[in-house]
């Protein structure tokens, strides 16, 4: 399974979510929602979830953490590309 396309939407909100990306894959299958937020450490991916009670559930997110570094890394890939430099990223979250 290939990337194909990654668009991203830069929030200018102030808070902690830098953009919002979409992921295309093969030309045949996106995934929405997926958010570059800043922690304390840095930036990372937040795949995309729902509040399910006083929690959030991730609804979709790869099952392998090499699936989870190319998808991350073509996101920051295209954020640079569009906002500039970031700063350093944070360690990958581990697939669930």
């Amino acid at each position: 399974m290939q990337i194909t396309d990654v668009r991203i939407r830069t929030m200018d909100n102030g808070g902690k979510m830098k953009a919002v990306a979409s992921v295309t894959f093969d030309d045949e299958f996106v995934v929405h929602d997926i958010k570059i937020v800043e922690g304390d450490k840095g930036y990372f991916v937040a795949m995309p979830n729902k509040k399910v009670g006083e929690v959030y559930k991730d609804v979709a997110h790869p099952l392998k953490a090499e699936t989870r570094k190319r998808i991350s890394d073509a996101i920051f890939e295209k954020y640079e590309e569009t906002c500039g430099a970031i700063p350093a990223k944070e360690p990958e979250e581990p697939a669930f």
